[in-house]
């Protein structure tokens, strides 16, 4: 009976060292910032508490100082997912992605782009993975070098641009070279399109995604 009641002990412990790999600060209410970690459901947390492995160490003014692992990073309400390095565990060799629908079926998953934290929602139906104008200039990706493109929008015709991401990784699956399309609207996620997907025998399981790389 000891022996399992330690081994119980251990798994819990080793559960709450999971770091995570990325956080976004929504709002805040008094000493409390809502917080999304690993785009997971929001969560109010207050200072000097700790959610998912994210300590809160303060929040003023809009803005609130979280740790994780030992990093500390200052958030700000509506300034994006930030990324927190070697949080995500693993080199990136990794070769399968598992992913639960959420609200609506859809299925999301936090994730990083050239190390930069963001959002993702899966879309079979994009020819490539698909960045707003104003995510892409806060991952820094220069896509004036791109190829210029006319794209579609419900406005008619639009200026877009078709550019190479360095890296694309969910969970400790990393990708490099993968096909992007920055487009001028704003979206509330990156679009996972088929430039990503394909590499990937998809299988679907109820509420269950599963991506077993392919190459």
């Amino acid at each position: 009976m000891r022996v399992i009641l330690m081994a119980g002990l251990l798994a819990a412990a080793s559960i709450g060292m999971a770091h995570a790999q990325s956080v976004t600060m929504t709002g805040a209410m008094g000493n409390r910032a809502l917080l999304i970690v690993d785009g997971g459901a929001p969560k109010a947390v207050a200072a000097g508490e700790t959610h998912r492995g994210v300590k809160v160490v303060s929040v003023s003014g809009g803005q609130a100082v979280v740790e994780v692992g030992g990093q500390r990073q200052v958030l700000a309400i509506g300034s994006g997912p930030v990324a927190f390095k070697g949080a995500g565990g693993g080199s990136g060799a990794g070769t399968r992605i598992v992913l639960t629908a959420g609200t609506g079926g859809h299925f999301l998953s936090a994730g990083q782009i050239n190390g930069r934290a963001v959002q993702f929602m899966v879309d079979t139906g994009a020819t490539s993975v698909s960045i707003g104008r104003a995510e892409a200039d806060r991952l820094g990706i220069k896509y004036q070098d791109g190829q210029p493109i006319m794209l579609s929008t419900a406005n008619g015709l639009a200026q877009g641009w078709r550019v190479s991401l360095g890296s694309v990784r969910i969970q400790d699956v990393e990708v490099h070279g993968v096909e992007a399309t920055v487009t001028p609207q704003s979206m509330p996620f990156v679009l996972l399109g088929n430039s990503f997907l394909t590499r990937f025998q998809m299988k679907r399981e109820n509420d269950t995604l599963m991506l077993d790389r392919r190459y």
